[in-house]
């Protein structure tokens, strides 16, 4: 893993709730003194600070913080994740800024989008081609999000052609991984509802990792990635029946 990701995950984890020095060393396979660093050198940019033996963070990054990163890659993968869904077909989008790039190039299309990501309502309210299915639940507004047992519950009694979901990266073992514990329930309850799996992410989620299992490799049909994906990692899905599309 690249410093910059090990940076970032490490930082998810905190986030999450694993803020122990011990506890990272041995997560991302380093050195507390490699932590350490990590931690000082994400204080200085502001994003946690260091506490006797670990860290703490305030809170996750804004959506529209999150948003503007690596927006080129998510454009090129929204547009090719869009490209899979026929007219008149149902989709379900989960929360996050990629799948938010795929409902902007489904403007104008005859489709039917079910979604708890409050952005990707608002980008498709004015398409009147577009059916919309807004989920109900608790808003997260720092993440423009829906979550909870009404939009747990509403998802059991709908189905989907497709489910489009996000991830924070990859588990060793090809698991799909989240750091936000709340929005992992919608993500299952999304793939138990479509027909067709397809996960959304560009090549630096590749490289990181989550701490919860959304699901594994056997439950995708398809990644949607950019053209600086990971081989090795690309071919292991491949190898596990994932077809692999770089944008």
């Amino acid at each position: 893993m690249l410093r910059v990701q090990r940076r970032q995950e490490i930082l998810n984890a905190v986030r999450s709730g694993t803020s122990h020095v011990g506890e990272l060393a041995a997560a991302f396979g380093v050195s507390e003194m490699t932590v350490r660093r990590d931690l000082r050198d994400l204080e200085l940019e502001g994003k946690l600070t260091r506490v006797h033996g670990g860290a703490i963070t305030s809170g996750e990054p804004s959506f529209a913080e999150v948003v503007v990163e690596r927006l080129d890659q998510k454009d090129r993968i929204g547009a090719a994740a869009a490209a899979l869904v026929a007219d008149g077909q149902t989709i379900m989008l989960d929360i996050g800024t990629t799948t938010l790039q795929i409902a902007r190039h489904l403007r104008g299309r005859n489709v039917t989008v079910i979604t708890s990501n409050l952005a990707a309502y608002e980008e498709l309210l004015p398409e009147t081609s577009v059916e919309l299915v807004l989920l109900g639940g608790i808003v997260r507004r720092n993440y423009r999000s829906l979550v909870g047992v009404l939009a747990e519950d509403s998802l059991r009694q709908l189905r989907a052609d497709v489910a489009f979901i996000g991830a924070s990266g990859l588990g060793g073992d090809l698991s799909v991984m989240d750091s936000t514990m709340v929005e992992v329930p919608i993500k299952r309850a999304m793939l138990a509802s479509a027909s067709k799996a397809v996960l959304v992410a560009d090549s630096a989620k590749l490289g990181m990792r989550g701490s919860v299992r959304v699901c594994g490799a056997e439950e995708l049909d398809v990644l949607v990635t950019d053209a600086d994906a990971p081989v090795a990692v690309c071919d292991e899905l491949r190898a596990a029946g994932v077809e692999v599309i770089a944008a």
